[in-house]
């Protein structure tokens, strides 16, 4: 057995056993009320699936959530370029970065709830969660780039463009790749919880939240569990467009 084979295997068998754990614990509980089998769950998430309105509202909710993740993405990569180029501002942002990422969640929606309105608070708090992780990884990605392949660059007068494409990029897209999946993960789960907190129209969010409200505890998983699916989807299709990216990236400088 290969090592790709192992690992499916090795999910499997992981995913089976907690499904069994669950089935186990709602059989114990015996009132779907407080915890429904993963049968139901599965049945009524299907059954969501097969309506207009439940891929409206996801594709509304990845919306969101993607136009901050990218935004604070390239947000990211231009402040880590900044901090890396001037002392000053790495000394000024540092602190801000900190703050940002020690936070909580909810603190940053009520005080945001006071200046946005409530359809552009999630993308605002999904990049606002991504920011930190982009800016810190790209800046370790330029601080370690290896020094004497910056000077062979500068002794043989390599151009800018060159330098950044054979020297940067290739130090630097670990670390955003790493920053990546982080990212997406953070910004996901922040972007609908503020949904959760501030129920836009037609979000997943609201939909969590009047489940709760109304003692849809299916609906409830269902939904929750149709959050864990999209992101890992969405984590799966971005990190291989960055691959992707990287392989061409690859083929770029072996043609300089």
């Amino acid at each position: 057995m290969n090592s790709r084979a192992r690992k499916l295997a090795d999910a499997l068998l992981t995913l089976l056993f907690w499904a069994a754990v669950w089935l186990l614990l709602a059989r114990i509980v015996g009132q779907e009320l407080l915890l429904p089998a993963p049968g139901a769950v599965l049945k009524r998430l299907a059954a969501l699936a097969g309506t207009a309105d439940f891929w409206v509202i996801t594709a509304t909710s990845i919306g969101r959530v993607l136009l901050g993740i990218v935004s604070a993405t390239a947000l990211g990569l231009l402040l880590a370029v900044l901090t890396a180029a001037s002392r000053a501002a790495r000394v000024l942002l540092s602190p801000l970065m900190t703050v940002v990422k020690s936070t909580p969640v909810a603190s940053f929606v009520i005080l945001a709830l006071i200046w946005l309105q409530r359809d552009i608070l999630p993308v605002f708090i999904a990049g606002l969660m991504v920011l930190p992780v982009v800016w810190a990884n790209v800046s370790a990605g330029i601080q370690e780039t290896d020094a004497q392949l910056l000077e062979v660059a500068r002794v043989y007068r390599m151009p800018r463009g060159r330098v950044l494409r054979r020297v940067y990029v290739p130090s630097v897209l670990p670390h955003f790749r790493a920053a990546l999946r982080s990212a997406l993960g953070f910004g996901w789960k922040a972007g609908i919880a503020a949904e959760v907190l501030t129920v836009p129209q037609r979000s997943i969010g609201r939909m969590i939240f009047e489940s709760k409200l109304y003692l849809q505890t299916t609906d409830l998983f269902a939904w929750t569990l149709a959050v864990i699916l999209l992101s890992l989807v969405i984590e799966r299709l971005m990190l291989r467009l960055i691959a992707r990216a990287g392989r061409s990236e690859k083929g770029g400088a072996a043609r300089d």
